[in-house]
């Protein structure tokens, strides 16, 4: 008996040795928004095609998410392939720059006392960015102690990659399309990207005055790090200017002289002469604005008013501003010189010092004084935060649509380089500086030398706020065209106050396409898919190869014109490579192409399926069968999808949408069309037709 049983272990041994290895499961990969906040654990999603709509001379981003499978995956690297465009045009490879997401622990988080804008609590947080290339060379990096790539990730765990994509300034509007592709021993997963360009360039020069401190000595990599994130550093060095000028886009300089007075001590030193402030005025480039950041939140200092005109009064006979952070206060409306200046030209607040002070905010804006924000520490329970363990709408609001709604025309922050002994791994500097003093406080870069570059590498959080200030150039282009107050009124949809902001990164970026469908015009490669059925990510899925033999296309809508409260539209679209390539097309009624509070269905081919915009127009209702008994509804209309159906032959889909339309969203409408394909190209938003709802 021992001996049989022997035998078969033996020969079962054999059978299993003779046995090809098991295949090691490839990477699973996915993307997402420049919003959206990875855990380094949380399930998978759906969806490869990264998709951005941006301006020419503008920096926009997606992540690339990738997921060890069971054994985990070894030898990471990511590529990706140039963009080719209309035309022949091409966004080249080297103008898309990857970065390694890099976790930090957050021990302990951020407090505030109610839960209108909570910390996401302790944790793994993703914030600081190792660059795959040197961004002085474009040399690919490696032997340094963090390396964007290879990389391992382990079994059950995410590891994002940030890609920074820019639009050259010459670039032909249109949609570009190429490729990434994550390689590792274990099998390789290849996706699509498209880059809608719209019709319209982003000013060089941001029109949001900023000032942000380096604390420590940088080199002049570590200050054009911020220019390239449309920060300005507080100084630069003035053998720097004409450079960062010309091709940063600066536009501002502090003159460097300090008072000594601040929030614990108040006393000031003796003003400079009014000649040795025109010396140091004529050390800096002649287009530069210049100011000096004279004190620091000096408010309660009643007894520095009058040295402080005398301040003001030597700066502005040198042509320099004076800017304090502190509340306006008609004890220094006047600077006593008899001009009737106000002694502090640029009054910089916090939230707190705002909402204790907007009728003298309002009072100082009409007298042509500039008011800026600024953040530091954990000060109030309601206002956007910029320590690490808080949502990524925090950082990038403040920027552009709340400083847009309140009429404050700059940012400042009192320290980029808070760094701790291990500053890649240790953010915990709770109470370091103040008991507000949180994880991720005064640190928005991290030192280069530990990943093999000179200056610094940005943090995720300062991308956001690059974004803001974008958002806040493009209300500023809109004014300029006469459409300030539509502009606005959509800024303040998403940013009205310190209080009231969206948490929502969805209708974020929603109000961004608004802005930019308004700047790119019609006939422009703006506004195409809107990244999946729950809108607004800047991702979407890709279901199929797509086709080469050229971009969708809408065709009609009929009835064309006309009125009613009730109607079934027939809306027609084609591909070139055939109906069934068409992903999705979209039909929208409203006032012009905004999808918040409008009328705006989406219907997928492939699953012959419906959907409504919701009221707010960052998500999206649904999905209900074509064909099937059930209603879809929002407050400006309802779909009956029993009586809504679909057919196609050869290159032409037709979609047939029973629309009620509500009392609430009565009169003179537009009618838009868009249509995506499954390889990721798409339409502008184009009108088709006009209809007057009752």
């Amino acid at each position: 008996m021992t001996r049989s049983i022997r035998a078969v272990a033996l020969i079962t041994i054999a059978f299993a040795l003779a046995l090809p290895p098991a295949e090691a499961a490839p990477p699973t990969v996915w993307t997402a928004g420049s919003l959206a906040k990875i855990t380094q654990t949380e399930p998978p999603r759906t969806g490869s095609l990264a998709e951005l709509w941006m301006a020419k001379g503008e920096y926009e981003s997606f992540q690339i998410v990738i997921r060890g499978p069971a054994g985990g995956l070894t030898n990471v690297n990511v590529q990706v392939t140039d963009l080719q465009g209309p035309g022949g045009a091409t966004i080249p490879k080297s103008s898309l720059t990857l970065y390694r997401e890099h976790y930090v622990y957050v021990r302990t988080p951020s407090v505030t006392s109610t839960s209108r804008n909570p910390s996401l609590g302790a944790g793994w947080y993703a914030d600081g960015l190792i660059p795959f290339n040197n961004p002085a060379t474009g040399a690919r990096l490696s032997g340094a102690a963090l390396t964007a790539a290879p990389f391992n990730v382990a079994e059950g765990r995410n590891q994002p990659i940030w890609v920074d994509v820019f639009a050259p300034r010459s670039a032909p509007a249109g949609a570009y399309r190429g490729s990434y592709t994550v390689t590792s021993a274990q099998g390789s997963f290849t996706g699509s990207v498209v880059v809608n360009v719209w019709d319209f360039v982003l000013p060089l020069k941001p029109a949001l005055k900023s000032a942000f401190l380096y604390w420590g000595s940088q080199v002049r990599q570590a200050r054009e790090e911020l220019l390239r994130n449309r920060i300005h550093p507080l100084t630069v060095n003035a053998s720097e200017e004409r450079a960062f000028i010309d091709n940063l886009g600066m536009t501002a300089t502090d003159l460097g002289f300090w008072s000594g007075a601040d929030g614990s001590t108040c006393s000031m030193w003796t003003a400079p002469s009014v000649a040795q402030v025109r010396t140091a005025v004529a050390s800096h480039q002649p287009d530069l604005a210049l100011f000096n950041y004279t004190a620091d939140e000096i408010g309660h200092c009643t007894n520095l008013y009058t040295p402080m005109k005398e301040w003001a009064r030597n700066l502005h006979q040198a042509g320099v501003k004076n800017l304090v952070t502190m509340a306006p206060t008609p004890a220094l409306y006047d600077d006593g010189s008899g001009t009737g200046r106000s002694a502090v030209d640029i009054w910089v607040l916090l939230p707190l010092m705002y909402d204790r002070a907007v009728a003298e905010v309002a009072r100082a804006l009409n007298k042509g004084d500039e008011v800026w924000s600024y953040n530091c520490l954990v000060q109030d329970n309601y206002s956007p935060k910029w320590q690490i363990d808080f949502p990524s709408v925090n950082y990038r609001l403040q920027p552009g649509f709340i400083n847009q709604s309140l009429s404050m025309t700059g940012l400042l922050y009192w320290r980029v380089d808070y760094w701790s002994s291990k500053p890649w791994d240790e953010v915990n500097n709770q109470g370091a500086f103040s008991s507000g003093n949180y994880p991720g406080e005064g640190l928005l870069v991290y030192p280069g030398a530990q990943v093999g570059i000179t200056g610094v590498a940005p943090s995720m959080r300062l991308k956001w706020l690059r974004d803001g200030v974008d958002d806040y150039d493009y209300v500023e282009l809109l004014k300029k065209q006469g459409k300030g107050a539509r502009a606005l009124q959509l800024a303040r949809q998403a940013g009205p106050d310190w209080v009231s902001w969206t948490r929502d990164p969805d209708l974020v970026e929603s109000i961004r396409r608004q802005l930019g469908d308004e700047l790119g015009g019609p006939g422009t490669g703006g506004s195409g898919t809107d990244g999946g059925a729950n809108g607004g990510s800047g991702t979407g899925d890709s279901t199929g190869g797509g086709t080469s033999n050229g971009p969708p296309q809408v065709v009609s809508v009929s009835p064309g014109s006309g009125s009613g409260a009730r109607q079934t539209f027939t809306f027609t679209y084609s591909d070139p490579g055939g109906y069934r390539d068409l992903a999705a097309v979209y039909g929208l009624f409203q006032t012009s192409n905004n999808q918040v509070r409008a009328c705006y269905y989406q219907y997928n081919p492939a699953a012959n399926t419906l959907w409504l915009r919701a009221d707010a127009g960052n998500k999206w209702l649904g999905p209900v069968k074509a064909g099937a008994a059930a209603v879809l509804q929002n407050t400006q209309c309802s779909i009956d999808a029993a009586k809504s159906v679909a057919s196609g032959s050869g290159a032409r889909l037709t979609v047939n949408v029973a629309i009620a339309f509500k009392p609430a969203f009565a009169g003179a409408k537009s009618v838009y069309m868009r249509a995506t394909d499954a390889g990721g190209a798409s339409t502008l938003m184009i009108r088709k037709g006009a209809w007057t709802t009752k």
